[in-house]
């Protein structure tokens, strides 16, 4: 399956719409979890962000689970069990919920290789390095949920992608206590550049019980 994009760039969504949608999960996460963020809360109230200072900062009831939080705020939850490709082992399906078109649906976790990083001994025999327009590489095989997102939603048999990729910046700006939901890290700490994620969006509508399918050729005329 091949997709085409034009002018150097896969935006489905504009940027600010990608970072109000993982701001809102992240804060919505941040505050489910806030009897656990023993760091945040001994920082003053003047330095904590404005989702941290209103009067919906801690829960009033239980805390929710991760599952419950994306639901609640996104309206959809994404989870893994068997593909309904034959022999495609695990996908990822839509377990909840209803997932809009042009929303993000998940990101692509791993590390971050900028072009003049060492990757060559990393990336023999290794399918899950993603790579980026400007030269920029992700590798995703950490033997765990990186492997087995970027594994599952590719496009195999006939199947038509019902989400893509999509490059992301992370701004300057960005509240610090929520970049621990980051699943990137950068392979040098001394980075000088913004953080760099990829996301996946979706290409229509995606229904409860359907499977994540993506695009696996991505061509830039």
């Amino acid at each position: 399956t091949l997709r085409q994009v034009n002018d150097h760039s896969d935006k489905q969504i504009r940027d600010d719409e990608v970072l109000s949608s993982l701001a809102r999960l992240f804060s919505a996460l941040l505050r489910s979890d806030w009897r656990g963020q023993s760091e945040n809360r001994l920082r003053p109230t003047s330095s904590q962000h404005t989702h941290l200072t209103t009067q919906n900062a801690a829960p009033a009831g239980p805390e929710l689970a991760p599952c419950d939080t994306a639901l609640q705020t996104l309206g959809f939850y994404i989870d893994k069990r068997s593909s309904s490709l034959p022999s495609a082992g695990t996908g990822v399906f839509v377990t909840q919920g209803h997932v809009p078109k042009g929303v993000v649906v998940a990101m692509y976790p791993g590390t971050i290789y900028q072009a003049d990083d060492p990757i060559l001994i990393q990336s023999i025999r290794n399918p899950f390095v993603f790579r980026c327009i400007d030269g920029v590489l992700i590798d995703g095989n950490d033997k765990g949920m990186s492997k087995l997102v970027f594994r599952l939603v590719q496009v195999t048999y006939n199947k038509a992608a019902n989400v893509c990729y999509q490059e992301f910046d992370v701004p300057d700006g960005f509240p610090l206590e929520l970049h621990q939901y980051f699943p990137n890290v950068n392979y040098r700490p001394d980075v000088q550049r913004p953080l760099r994620c990829v996301v996946l969006v979706s290409l229509r509508a995606i229904h409860r019980g359907e499977e994540l399918f993506s695009n696996y050729y991505t061509i830039v005329h």
